[in-house]
């Protein structure tokens, strides 16, 4: 066992016992990413077709009862397994875009305002979730609180992520425009990170959040009318053929478990 894996299963001794698991979270490569900014787009379109189908309300509602098994079975799962794990994605992707557009097509809440009123849910998740554990690192989600703390992230950035990326579109921006400002503003944190010492952590959050405007605004430009600026290919194509590239690389992870490489039981 690594130093680091030592520091991060370290626990104050007033704190009640906690239950030990292998790293919940998958091993952050190229992989990771790119499945990463497919459940954004799919998430976008998903949610935008079963609103129209079923009515918001329904879909909400649905939406809402499988977030809930999905990252309850995440949660009682002991080590990571992929479809276990993008499967809860996926329902936070859709939900969290349900969640930022019931604000502002079913309350008039402007994206203006919403966008950083999702900001400031996300930045206290993170205090609390600084403030409980002493770090905000990916690499050590192997108890309970770590991991609710660690999806109430995930559930909170996702909703950031649609409000600012239909910000930027509405905006003067459009699908397009945002696509390419988001795929610039994703190499920020890397580039920061690499040449100007920017924390690790704080790279990868940076990063993360930025992956949900840029998926969304691509699938939104691909299914959207040309009188939108988009392709106009269609809901039901972009979502199935979004959806269909997921399964296939979470198979392949699923396979070849090279998603899980360095993880080890606590």
């Amino acid at each position: 066992m690594t130093t680091q894996h030592l520091l991060d299963d370290l626990d104050d001794g007033s704190r009640p016992p906690l239950r030990r698991t292998a790293n919940k979270v998958p091993e952050v490569t190229a992989w990771f990413w790119i499945i990463k900014v497919l459940t954004t787009g799919m998430g976008e379109t998903a949610s935008d077709l079963l609103a129209r189908v079923f009515g918001p309300v329904p879909a909400v509602a649905a939406g809402g009862v499988a977030l809930v098994a999905a990252l309850t079975v995440q949660l009682a799962v002991r080590r990571h397994i992929a479809w276990v794990y993008w499967t809860a994605v996926v329902m936070v992707s859709i939900v969290g875009t349900m969640a930022a557009d019931v604000l502002h097509v079913g309350l008039g809440v402007p994206y203006a305002v919403s966008t950083p009123a999702f900001l400031a849910v996300l930045a206290a998740v993170f205090v609390l979730w600084y403030v409980s554990e002493g770090t905000l690192s990916v690499h050590g989600i192997r108890t309970r609180r770590r991991e609710s703390f660690y999806w109430a992230a995930v559930l909170a950035t996702f909703a950031l992520g649609t409000a600012a990326g239909d910000l930027t579109a509405t905006a003067g921006l459009g699908y397009l425009g945002s696509v390419l400002l988001f795929a610039a503003a994703i190499c920020v944190p890397a580039v920061a990170h690499r040449f100007s010492g920017l924390n690790a952590v704080a790279a990868f959050w940076a990063a993360y959040v930025i992956t949900r405007p840029l998926g969304a605004s691509l699938a939104d430009w691909m299914a959207v009318n040309r009188s939108r600026g988009g392709l106009a290919l269609g809901l039901e194509p972009v979502t199935l053929a979004w959806t269909l590239a997921i399964l296939g690389l979470v198979a392949y992870l699923g396979a070849s478990q090279r998603d899980r490489r360095g993880a080890a039981v606590a």
